[in-house]
């Protein structure tokens, strides 16, 4: 027996293309649709409004269905009420439950419509009770988190979505008229950025940066620093390099053995990062190693020294790693949720994996970019579902050069 379901979508549906990315994963999902109607706006600021109607095989088929298409910010003209399930087994959902998508969500309970507290994608959706069993609040949980007993959503039913609003005429984010910018003025990009990273301190919220080890090697250290010792590094999401590469940059000056004030191999270089972690790990940590007069410079020193956060997560290719970093990568996402709070503004520079890692994390309605030599990289963001995302292709040691002349009065590299 086929089902079917009554769907609405509005925004920009035709100039963003929207409208035909739905109609797409209609027809990938094996579905078929009739649009009812569609509003069109008429002038460069007003939104449209599409109708649809979504034939699938089955309910299960449709459920799937439904829940894809929320990426795109489709919802139920009719979402009626949520459909909960026990967890039964610990780091298991049940059948058919609900996937998250990183946009604003709310779940109707009762009659009541819940604000989901901690937009995420890729996870589920629980619901707390109180004592007498009402629902409280409704929070998003990753598979790994998932304990016996506890309240999922099943099915889209009951759920709808909320796509950000962009103000197109916001000069803040102008250049985001495309998901990457490799021609466009550079000073033009630097000073859009800048603007955002202000405008999310002036908001009392935090700035994240996101990084890799292409900042120390393209000798943009000097220049990140300076942007920490000024208030817009609040939190760093990087791995076991970025650090390791930092820490030996300020005790060799080198980095993977390079010579960053002559860009050449010096001899025995490639010693140096395995040797400048057996220094940290002697000491216990980064900021032993900083209390103890040891660690004297770099990112890491200057994160320490101003009570900025950081969260490392390892891999598998790395030395040591510091003592600082998360071999557990489910801890290492626990750590790095825990610090999203509050967050105003994310800039990722010179990584993919972890870049991808953070998009996975974060809500849409923070703003995201990410540069990168690479245009690769802000692809694969926005492949993964984090639409917000855009990248501007460059150098990223000219890049943070330019930023920091931008947010730092004074600021000269030495």
């Amino acid at each position: 027996m086929s089902a079917s379901e009554t769907v609405e979508v509005t925004g920009h549906l035709m100039d963003s293309g929207v409208l035909s990315r739905v109609l797409d994963d209609v027809r990938e999902y094996g579905g078929d649709w009739v649009v009812d109607k569609i509003d069109l706006g008429r002038e460069r600021d007003d939104t449209s409004r599409a109708v649809i109607t979504l034939t699938a095989d089955d309910d299960e088929s449709l459920q799937r269905l439904l829940m894809r298409l929320q990426t795109w910010g489709v919802n139920q003209v009719d979402p009626g009420e949520a459909t909960l399930a026990e967890a039964d087994l610990d780091g298991v959902f049940p059948d058919g439950f609900y996937s998250t998508t990183n946009l604003a969500t709310k779940v109707r309970l009762g009659g009541r419509w819940h604000d989901v507290v901690n937009p995420e994608m890729d996870c589920g959706l629980v619901v707390e009770k109180d004592e007498a069993g009402a629902p409280t609040r409704v929070i998003t949980l990753p598979m790994s988190d998932v304990r016996v007993g506890m309240s999922v959503v099943i099915g889209a039913a009951g759920v709808r979505v909320t796509i950000p609003v962009v103000d197109r005429d916001d000069e803040a984010f102008g250049f985001m008229e495309s998901e990457v910018s490799s021609e466009k003025p550079q000073a033009v990009l630097v000073r859009m950025v800048a603007d955002g990273m202000r405008e999310a301190k002036a908001n009392g919220q935090k700035v994240l940066w996101v990084g890799g080890p292409g900042v120390v090697h393209t000798g943009a250290s000097q220049a990140m620093i300076a942007m920490v010792e000024a208030g817009f590094v609040d939190v760093l999401f990087a791995g076991n390099a970025l650090a390791t590469h930092d820490i030996e940059s300020s005790l060799y000056g080198t980095s993977l053995g390079v010579d960053l004030s002559q860009g050449h191999g010096v001899p025995h270089g490639h010693e140096h990062h395995i040797r400048a972690l057996n220094t940290i790990r002697k000491h216990g940590s980064i900021k032993a190693a900083v209390d103890a007069g040891v660690l004297t410079g770099g990112i890491m020193h200057a994160l320490v020294t101003h009570d900025r956060e950081f969260v490392l997560v390892g891999s598998v290719r790395d030395d040591g790693p510091l003592p600082d970093v998360y071999t557990d990568v489910i801890e290492g996402q626990r750590a790095m949720r825990a610090k999203l709070p509050d967050v105003g503004f994310c800039l990722m520079v010179a990584t993919m994996l972890h870049s991808v890692a953070t998009g996975n994390i974060l809500p849409a309605s923070i703003p995201l970019v990410c540069v990168d030599i690479n245009p690769a990289t802000v692809t694969k963001l926005a492949d993964r579902g984090s639409s917000q995302a855009r990248g501007i292709v460059t150098d990223v040691g000219l890049f943070l050069e330019q930023l920091a002349h931008e947010l730092v009065p004074g600021y000269r590299r030495d």
